[in-house]
C-alpha cells in the first residue's frame, strides 16, 4: 500500500494508519532528509529480524534508528555535554550520530562495543512517526540488493511488493547520505563524509 503524506503538514489520519502498521509489527518504507527508509519499531525484534533478511544483512551490523528530537535520544543514548551541545547544533539534520545505548535499546540494535547509531532526519514525516508510535524506528536506506537506491516510492513499492506493508510517499528527497560522527568518549572522529557538513570536526 502506497500513501501520499504532504512533508511539510502530514495528514494525520495517514501516519496514524502508518504508526498503527508498524505497532502491528509491520515493515514501512519513508522519506527522511537523504533517502527513502525502511523501518520498523525498534521494540519488535521479530519485524527487526525481518529487516534483516530484506536487506540480507550480516545481524553484527546493528541498523541505526530515529528519535524524534534530542530529549527522545537522552531516553536511548548515554549524552554527555559535549554531545549534548553538538548533536544541538546540527539536529535535527542529515547526521548519524554513533554514541553508547541505554539499557532501553534491545541488544539487537547494538554494537559488540554497545553504540548505537542514531538519527533525528529534517523531515516532518519522520518526527510525526516516531512521535506517534512512542518508540524509535529503525533507519535503513531502502536499496536493491545490489545496493541501488530507491528515490520513487512506486518503484520501491513494486521492487519489495508484499515484504513491507506500507510505502509511505512524501515526496522528493535528497538522495545523499548522512554524515556519520562518532561521539565515543566525546572524542569526535568523522567515520562518513556525507550530505551534512563535517568542517567542525576536522
Amino acid at each position: 500500500m502506497i500513501l501520499s503524506l504532504n512533508p511539510d503538514n502530514p495528514q494525520p489520519r495517514l501516519i496514524s494508519r502508518a504508526v498503527e502498521a508498524l505497532r502491528k509489527g509491520e515493515i514501512i518504507a519513508y522519506p527522511t532528509d537523504t533517502f527513502y527508509g525502511i523501518g520498523c519499531d525498534i521494540m519488535n525484534k521479530k519485524a527487526i529480524e525481518a529487516i534483516y533478511r530484506l536487506k540480507q544483512r550480516n545481524p553484527g551490523k546493528p541498523f541505526s534508528f530515529i528519535c524524534s528530537d534530542l530529549k527522545n535520544i537522552s531516553d536511548y543514548a548515554k549524552v554527555t555535554n559535549y554531545a549534548y551541545k553538538t548533536m544541538k547544533r546540527l539536529l535535527p539534520g542529515p547526521y548519524t550520530f554513533i554514541l553508547e545505548g541505554s539499557r532501553r535499546v534491545p541488544k539487537i540494535m547494538l554494537t559488540r562495543r554497545k553504540t548505537a547509531g542514531i538519527r533525528v532526519p529534517d523531515n516532518r514525516i519522520c518526527f510525526e512517526l516516531v512521535r506517534g508510535l512512542g518508540n524509535p524506528i529503525i533507519s535503513t536506506s531502502a536499496a536493491t540488493h545490489e545496493g541501488a537506491i530507491f528515490h520513487d516510492p512506486s518503484l520501491l513499492h513494486d521492487y519489495f511488493k508484499k515484504q513491507i506493508g506500507i510505502v509511505i510517499d512524501g515526496g522528493p528527497v535528497s538522495g545523499q547520505p548522512s554524515s556519520v560522527i562518532s561521539l565515543m568518549n566525546d572524542t569526535p572522529e568523522v567515520i562518513r563524509k556525507g550530505i551534512g557538513p563535517v568542517e567542525i570536526f576536522e
